[in-house]
């Protein structure tokens, strides 16, 4: 049996139910006409007709009801639903850990940033190396350089490596070249970093060497909630970077694969901006995009 934690949420009509291991990878935003002919847990969820939508990421299943039911008399009935589902369909990609690395490439919404995913943990937390005279202490990082001219930045988290090339070459013609020496080092015994990886709850904190306001707060609290796991997943990191309640817009710091990737301002607007829209619109009216 799959244990499932009820958690509240700051929107009253959203309930979070909480997993103990990641559901999926990136994310899934679900309403009544949506296609859910392959997951039964929607399926079962949306039988009861005060469900409006589901939000599946990460490890928690975030449920939206409407106004005519309190959720004291429903939330024990769906959180049993939830672990009937999630015990029959966990619906999650769990691999056994070996002693050696294997490395795979994923493409990444930027096409000049590709993935290589480790079935191992590399680190907890990320490091973002902007170029060469930066990677010293990142030895992962300065060999990756070393070993080729079209590297341009590395961007190391949990279990995976985000190098951005340069243009003299396409993905096509090097990437089992970076992939096979990527699982050769990290096999070898290669060290990754030298340096304390930065966390993911608030790199912001640790640029500007300040404390979010109460408003800065909660929309750090969403982002990190419902945007970043769909966001990492795709090799990039966001966060709040800057806020101006006057006009009520929010400012994003992009990192990593999300950094000048072609489909950053459509996924700001489209997706970013409609959840702030939905949890504080007394918050948030827009989006803007800072590059890291």
């Amino acid at each position: 049996m799959r244990h499932i934690i009820i958690e509240p949420t700051q929107n009253p009509k959203v309930m979070k139910f909480v997993a103990d291991y990641n559901l999926i990878p990136g994310s899934l935003e679900l309403d009544r006409s949506s296609d859910i002919s392959e997951i039964p847990l929607a399926q079962q969820l949306f039988n009861y007709p005060f469900i409006e939508r589901i939000f599946i990421t990460a490890n928690f299943v975030a449920v939206a009801k409407q106004d005519t039911v309190e959720w004291e008399h429903v939330v024990e009935s769906l959180k049993n639903i939830i672990e009937d589902e999630l015990a029959s369909n966990p619906r999650v990609y769990q691999q056994k850990e070996k002693e050696a690395h294997q490395v795979y490439s994923e493409m990444t919404p930027n096409p000049a940033v590709m993935k290589f995913i480790s079935t191992k943990t590399l680190m907890n937390g990320f490091v973002e190396v902007k170029n060469s005279s930066e990677a010293n202490d990142v030895p992962l990082a300065k060999s990756l350089f070393e070993e080729f001219d079209f590297v341009k930045e590395v961007f190391i988290s949990e279990n995976f490596v985000a190098v951005t090339k340069k243009v003299s070459v396409e993905w096509h013609e090097v990437m089992v070249t970076v992939q096979t020496f990527i699982t050769e080092y990290l096999n070898n015994g290669g060290k990754i970093s030298n340096v304390a990886p930065q966390k993911h709850e608030s790199p912001v904190e640790h640029l500007t060497n300040r404390e979010y306001t109460a408003a800065e707060q909660q929309i750090s609290d969403i982002l990190m909630e419902y945007v970043a796991p769909a966001v990492e997943g795709d090799g990039g990191k966001i966060s709040l970077m800057e806020y101006d309640a006057e006009t009520k817009t929010a400012k994003m710091l992009l990192q990593g694969a999300c950094s000048g990737c072609p489909s950053s301002t459509a996924t700001l607007k489209g997706g970013i901006e409609n959840i702030l829209k939905q949890f504080v619109p007394e918050l948030v009216e827009k989006v803007e995009a800072v590059n890291g």
